[in-house]
């Protein structure tokens, strides 16, 4: 369900970020799409937390230094990508949407700026936590044109 909408601060662009051992760094020129924890059984056991945090930002925006390997629970659909040195995980890249990066949020310099706004896979939420997110989903936005309209709710915060 959703909740009300409210207003996040958001820094400006460029963010930049790195890794746990700073082999891979990471720029992004362009404001976020959207921001979204997810309490999924695979993102709480990729993260070692209750879920992941994710900023999704437009793919002609990112770039980075340092060298990556594919790793985690990947598919023809579905690619993560990992510091070679420390394993850190750094970005996932869905193949239905190219046009788009999902980076980990905590990888950026300004992380804690960047709260989450949308909440997915709440059906696999720990009972005890609580995210300040301001719309909530028990799995995910069902079409593109739903997500679409998050990420438009998203850009007038």
């Amino acid at each position: 369900m959703e909740s009300e909408l409210r207003t996040m601060s958001i820094p400006e662009p460029p963010f930049e970020g790195a890794c746990l051992c700073g082999a891979v760094r990471v720029r992004v020129t362009a404001s976020p799409l959207l921001t979204v924890a997810c309490h999924c059984r695979d993102c709480q056991k990729f993260s070692a937390s209750a879920f992941s945090l994710t900023t999704m930002f437009p793919s002609d925006s990112f770039s980075y230094d340092g060298e990556l390997v594919l790793g985690g629970l990947r598919s023809v659909e579905r690619a993560h990508y990992f510091c070679k040195s420390c394993l850190n995980f750094i970005y996932s890249q869905l193949k239905g949407a190219p046009e788009r990066v999902n980076l980990r949020t905590s990888i950026l310099d300004q992380a804690a700026s960047f709260e989450p706004f949308l909440e997915v896979m709440t059906e696999a939420k720990m009972p005890w936590v609580d995210v300040p997110a301001v719309r909530s989903y028990s799995r995910f936005p069902e079409t593109p044109e739903e997500l679409q309209s998050l990420m438009r709710d998203y850009s007038k915060r």
